[in-house]
């Protein structure tokens, strides 16, 4: 269904910048507030994944810079009246740069919320994902990325240096490490989501294989972080991180091992499900599919 345009007007300090917007319906949960996460550095965190009435999508990024309001990510669609009210909260700034970790609906499900002038950025990989997608066909179009990387790519400098990194297949084949330079904080997306098995999407280029070992990379490959924002968790430690890295190879090890047993996929499930337990505080709701992927993906090397 279209959705009709309505002009709105953003009032910024010592300007007025026109903005049309795509008019939205109700969403059906409202956001929590936004919560600080250091200095020019905020987070509006997703709802309860595990009761879908209450989900609103991931973690939001919002980073506050002279030029600018900088989201990383966009949450389900309908969402983006919803995430301005929250930026408004602290900064009078427009928005003018989306950063999508990847290509799923609950991270950019709101870009066309925003004016078709705002920079979207993410992975090339990403790009190809989204285009895809029903929400990005037609007129809805404009709103895929503008810019894209293959590797690594910096934005903005000094305190509001942005960088993006891309270490490989994971959750998808696109998945971007968006890296607070001067704040040291590191914004996973769904690489790094909650404390259970992953949710692997190989329609989209995701691998459980390659999982720990891109997450290995990033660990490596990202230096001076203190505070980790995940896709749909609390703000973290990067001690949980790499705890995370820890139990996607171990759940690799087990699905490896049943399989080169000749074990069965029930059989290689039930054993990660019981390899789960030695993860303080990690649920297994996710193992199965997991687990599923992964068995299929060994099953074809």
């Amino acid at each position: 269904m279209k959705r009709a345009l309505v002009l709105g007007v953003l009032v910024t300090v010592g300007a007025v910048t026109l903005r049309i917007a795509g008019a939205q319906t109700a969403p059906q949960a409202p956001l929590p507030a936004i919560q600080k996460v250091k200095d020019n550095l905020y987070v509006i965190m997703g709802s309860d994944a595990t009761d879908r009435s209450k989900f609103t999508g991931g973690n939001v990024g919002v980073f506050v810079t002279d030029a600018g309001v900088v989201l990383v990510d966009t949450k389900l669609a309908n969402y983006g009246q919803g995430i301005l009210d929250q930026v408004k909260t602290v900064t009078d700034k427009p928005v003018v740069t989306i950063i999508n970790t990847h290509t799923h609906g609950d991270h950019t499900g709101s870009n066309d919320f925003f004016p078709a002038a705002v920079d979207i950025v993410a992975h090339e990989n990403t790009k190809t994902n989204m285009a895809k997608m029903d929400a990005f066909k037609g007129d809805k179009a404009r709103f895929l990325p503008k810019r894209t990387y293959s590797d690594r790519l910096t934005l903005g400098a000094g305190k509001d240096r942005i960088d993006l990194y891309h270490f490989g297949a994971g959750h998808t084949s696109g998945d971007t490490f968006v890296v607070y330079t001067a704040l040291r904080t590191l914004q996973t997306g769904d690489m790094f989501a909650w404390y259970d098995a992953p949710f692997l999407d190989p329609a989209n280029g995701g691998s459980g294989v390659a999982f720990p070992n891109t997450l290995a990379k990033a660990i490596a490959g990202i230096k001076d972080i203190d505070t980790v924002i995940p896709g749909h968790s609390p703000v973290a430690q990067p001690a949980q991180l790499q705890e995370f890295q820890r139990y996607n190879a171990a759940l690799v090890a087990e699905v490896r091992g049943a399989v080169q047993a000749g074990k069965t996929v029930e059989e290689a499930t039930t054993a990660a499900t019981a390899m789960t337990a030695k993860f303080a505080g990690y649920k297994t709701d996710r193992v199965k599919a997991a687990v599923q992927v992964i068995f299929d993906e060994l099953k074809k090397q």
